[in-house]
């Protein structure tokens, strides 16, 4: 989370937008930006169960991770094709992803535009419910994704899965009114997964490759690899030191206000 900030807050000094790809050195929720950790996640299970929590600066809701490729873009808006509007963002980058699933023989749609999203007993993770131009397949939802935008920048994250288990993520969140067994049935009825819809066996490399190809081909470009520049590294560091171990960020959602006055 650190570097996707540093990225983002830089995003100004690059030539062209970054495209990351990643997984998790060990299993962690990540939350939004604006979700209240005591009403959503249950902190003593995420505890039994050594999964960490880190506060992300994009919105949405919980994303548990452990099975999944996250992705992060950062750019400008209105520039290298990207427009100025949430939507707008959100709509070209499922295209990309549309396009990557494609190479695996997954034809996945974007959910209706306007689709109006209900209320669900696992409305805390970020699979209970598709938003708008986000990625389903038969129905179900395999990618989920949140934004962050300030001063003409933008960072959207997502999180494609690989595999997907209802009950260890249902047991993560606290228990609706409804119960934790409605949880986990409604996760399991609305959530899909690279594995469960027959996607062929990849090492994270190749399957890096092939959603790299499907950004080239979505947006007409082609990637170049790249490192952090020092600036980069050095605020990567820092919001890594003030903010990303800090559990007044992850779990309250506060932080010392010098970090974004001085970034």
């Amino acid at each position: 989370m650190a570097e996707d900030e540093a990225v983002f807050l830089l995003s100004r000094d690059q030539p062209s937008p970054t495209v990351r790809f990643y997984t998790w050195l060990a299993p962690a929720v990540s939350v939004g930006y604006f979700q209240q950790i005591g009403r959503d996640i249950d902190l003593a299970a995420c505890r039994k169960r050594s999964v960490d929590i880190v506060r992300r600066p994009t919105g949405g809701k919980a994303v548990f991770h452990g099975q999944d490729l996250t992705y992060a873009v950062a750019g400008i808006e209105q520039r290298d094709g990207f427009p100025a509007d949430i939507l707008g963002t959100y709509r070209r980058i499922s295209r990309c992803l549309i396009r990557g699933l494609r190479e695996m023989e997954i034809e996945a749609q974007v959910a209706e535009e306007g689709r109006a999203l209900p209320e669900t007993p696992a409305k805390a993770s970020c699979f209970s419910a598709p938003s708008r131009y986000e990625l389903l397949v038969r129905g179900r939802k395999i990618c989920g994704s949140a934004q962050v935008r300030s001063h003409g920048s933008f960072l959207q994250h997502g999180s494609l899965l690989l595999a997907f288990d209802p009950l260890r993520t249902g047991e993560l969140l606290l228990p609706h009114p409804e119960g934790r067994d409605q949880q986990i049935a409604h996760l399991r009825q609305s959530v899909t997964s690279l594995r469960d819809e027959g996607a062929p066996l990849l090492d994270m490399e190749a399957l890096c490759r092939i959603m790299k190809t499907g950004f080239e081909a979505a947006l007409g470009v082609c990637l170049e690899e790249g490192a952090l520049t020092q600036d980069e590294q050095a605020l990567k560091e820092r919001l890594l030191k003030d903010k990303y171990t800090n559990d007044r960020w992850n779990l309250e959602g506060r932080t010392d206000r010098w970090i974004w006055e001085n970034s």
